[in-house]
């Protein structure tokens, strides 16, 4: 069995920020470091723009733009 999730580009950095910056909470458990390591490595192949000159310009945008559709 394999899932598929489908993210928005906006969802897809801010994820990705969070899950390469270690502020996100360490697992405990070690399957679940596995898991979030295994969609952290899928981003990382899918993803462009972290290695874009303004990254930081374009993740605050992905995150206003969150903000906005989902609110804050």
């Amino acid at each position: 069995m394999a899932a598929q999730v489908q993210l928005s580009d906006d969802e897809a950095l801010v994820l990705f920020e969070l899950l390469s910056s270690g502020k996100f909470a360490p697992a405990t458990d070690i399957a679940e470091a596995h898991a979030l390591g295994v969609v952290l490595a899928s981003l990382e192949k899918q993803l462009v723009a972290p290695f874009a000159s303004d990254y930081t310009k374009q993740l605050e945008a992905a995150r206003s733009c969150l903000v906005a559709r989902y609110g804050g």
